[in-house]
């Protein structure tokens, strides 16, 4: 679901997954278990550095295939993120705050992505939402994004 405000655009994503929040949890949280799910169908990712605590922060750089070379925003083949890591509550909760590397105005500002996960009756419920979006990421590019993300997490971890 996406707002219609380009000022202050939410997009949100949900899905159950068949694992507990702790194990979804750590999934978050383990470097190398996100490289395994986080980015979208299609591309790869790298970490320049990743350090999970309240201040701490990551370097993500994600990869777009040939086929889709030119879309990055960063660079043509890829998205440099700066993410820094607000709130960390275990099982429950985590509050990133991130900005693409881009000379686009268009992809300017920070991003804040807050992960919830709900114990349901057949496992849990994770919803992402994203506010401040930036203009230039298309609300159903992105929505579609946040679905194989959501996608990749369960494949992963059930």
């Amino acid at each position: 679901m996406a707002s219609n405000s380009s000022e202050a655009r939410i997009d949100t994503a949900s899905r159950i997954i068949l694992a507990t929040p702790k194990s979804i949890y750590q999934a978050m949280t383990d470097s190398e278990a996100v490289l395994s799910w986080r980015h979208p169908k299609g591309m790869t990712a790298r970490f320049e550095r990743f350090d999970p605590r309240p201040n701490g922060g990551y370097r993500m750089t994600l990869f777009y295939p040939e086929e889709l070379r030119g879309l990055g925003k960063s660079q043509p083949d890829r998205d440099i993120v700066e993410g820094r890591f607000i709130e960390l509550t275990p099982y429950e909760r985590i509050v990133e705050d991130v900005a693409f590397e881009s000379a686009g105005p268009q992809f300017a500002g920070t991003m804040r992505i807050t992960t919830t996960l709900n114990t349901v009756s057949d496992g849990t419920k994770v919803t992402v939402s994203c506010e401040n979006v930036p203009a230039g990421i298309r609300a159903e590019v992105h929505a579609e994004g946040l679905a194989s993300t959501l996608k990749n997490l369960a494949l992963f971890i059930e």
